[in-house]
């Protein structure tokens, strides 16, 4: 196979989870090639994503390192032989590269749960929204730019709206709600759009009230993107360049804790549609 040139956030996990397989069982990368055929170059691309990998050599890797885990195997597979081309391709070259990255790990996530301190969640905005979030944030960007990211904002709901959609679950603090991105007709329509989508059954909101004692939690935020496995999961956090992917075990356990500790400090989802239809009715 030629070598991948820029290797999707997908690709580039599937390189590092056969790594890790390695490292537990004690090979090196050499050693690995060998049991391939192939050299330790050739290894060192795979584990990098920058070259694919056949179902029947990730099947020999994991028996080779002695990996039980026939459910995370399945799963490594399915990443090494899949070739969806979803929407996003469309997006290729024009939007920066982790913005394709986010929409395909969306696609194929097992569960959603965002935490928002200061936006209303991406999945949950109107267009209006987005549109007055980009335009502000980004100034010099021309009309069209603006549109082609609420466009591609808007398509990234498809997650939760398609034929068998994933469970999703939103925290969202109340400040994401008064907060007027738009003007005072703009921000009703937006908390009338969150009350509608929440009332979905694979969809929850919950809010975080300003009224806490205690509350540390705000520098939080994050969307958590499940796995076929839990070892598959992901966060990702925004960072100067865009979306950033986390990934480390550590790491994925510091969150699922930080997740459920602002769960435990937010409404339930029935107060919540009620506090948000009274912010509502304010407007």
């Amino acid at each position: 196979m030629p070598r991948r040139q820029r290797p999707t956030a997908r690709q580039e996990r599937l390189g590092a989870e056969l790594r890790k397989l390695r490292e537990a069982a004690g090979f090196k990368g050499r050693e690995a090639a060998e049991l391939l055929g192939t050299d330790s170059a050739q290894m060192s691309q795979i584990e990098a994503g920058t070259a694919g990998v056949s179902e029947e050599r990730v099947r020999r890797l994991a028996a080779q390192y002695s990996c039980a885990d026939s459910a995370l195997i399945d799963a490594l597979v399915a990443m090494a032989t899949e070739r969806t081309h979803g929407w996003w391709e469309e997006y290729r070259g024009l939007l920066p590269t982790p913005f394709m990255d986010l929409p395909e790990l969306e696609h194929h996530a097992s569960h959603r749960r965002d935490v928002e301190f200061l936006h209303v969640p991406g999945l949950l905005q109107t267009a209006e929204y987005a549109r007055s979030l980009f335009a502000y944030v980004n100034p010099e960007f021309p009309e069209d730019e603006v549109e082609r990211w609420v466009e591609h904002r808007m398509r990234r709901r498809v997650i939760i709206e398609r034929a068998e959609p994933v469970p999703y679950e939103a925290l969202v603090h109340e400040a994401a709600l008064r907060i007027r991105v738009g003007d005072r007709g703009a921000a009703r329509a937006q908390l009338t759009q969150v009350l509608e989508l929440s009332g979905a059954e694979h969809v929850t909101v919950r809010v975080v009230p300003f009224d806490l004692n205690g509350f540390g939690g705000a520098g939080s935020a994050m969307v958590y993107a499940g796995g076929p496995v839990p070892g598959l999961d992901t966060v990702v956090r925004d960072g100067p360049g865009g979306p950033v992917f986390i990934d480390a075990e550590a790491q994925l356990n510091r969150y699922r804790k930080l997740f459920r500790r602002v769960e435990a400090a937010s409404l339930e989802p029935t107060e919540s549609r009620d506090f948000i239809h009274r912010l509502a009715k304010e407007l």
